[in-house]
Formats: C-alpha cells, sequence, structure tokens
C-alpha cells in the first residue's frame, strides 16, 4: 500500500502521512504552518487551497458548505479541520494575504534603496 504524502507548499514541508488522516492535524504535528484557531470547522482559519490531490481527500462536509461557500469550494478550497488524506495532495494557504504582504515589503525595500 502507497503511504500518502502531503505537500505543505506555503511551508515548503512535504511529509508522509498515514490513511486518512486529517490534514490540520498532520499540519500542527510536523509543522506544516496551516494557520488556525478552533480546530472545528467554526471559525474557518484553517482554510487551505488544493494545489494537487483533490480526488485524494475526503467528502466535503457541512461546515465546510456553512463556512466557505459553494464558489470557494468550486475555486478548490477546504478546511483543513474537516479534510482527511487518502492519497498524495499538496495545498497552499493565504495566496491573498501574501500577495499584499509582498507588495508591503516591496514597497519598503524600494523606499529604503
Amino acid at each position: 500500500m502507497l503511504v500518502p504524502t502531503v505537500t505543505f507548499q506555503t511551508s515548503g514541508k512535504t511529509i508522509e502521512v498515514e490513511q486518512e488522516s486529517n490534514l490540520l492535524r498532520t499540519s500542527i504535528r510536523y509543522e506544516g504552518s496551516v494557520p488556525y484557531k478552533c480546530g472545528g470547522g467554526l471559525c474557518g482559519t484553517c482554510k487551505v487551497r488544493i494545489v494537487e490531490g483533490q480526488d485524494n481527500l475526503s467528502r466535503i462536509m457541512k461546515k465546510e458548505v456553512a463556512r466557505l461557500g459553494q464558489d470557494k469550494l468550486d475555486e478548490g478550497y477546504r478546511l483543513a479541520c474537516q479534510t482527511f488524506v487518502s492519497g498524495d495532495v499538496t495545498i497552499a494557504w493565504g495566496e491573498e494575504d501574501l500577495a499584499r504582504l509582498n507588495k508591503i515589503a516591496q514597497r519598503r525595500i524600494n523606499a529604503a534603496q
């Protein structure tokens, strides 16, 4: 049986996990750095985008539909706390924030020159 791998694209970590491992618990245990507050599908802070391996994940839960909405689900977003892995998957998060922070950082660099 193949061992699934989870690639945390944003933090640059790849780890092997057991079948049906929870994405958020895996991130916490192996320092994958997925942001979170509650871990129970209530707050939505563990929203991740599935870059690859959508078919290797558990079905979408009601809490995900309520918290993310159908548009975000259609774009490939999931709640890490509600998602379980059955094969290789690559996830990313915080692109919106990352892009904004990169622009601010670039402005600071340009201003210092």
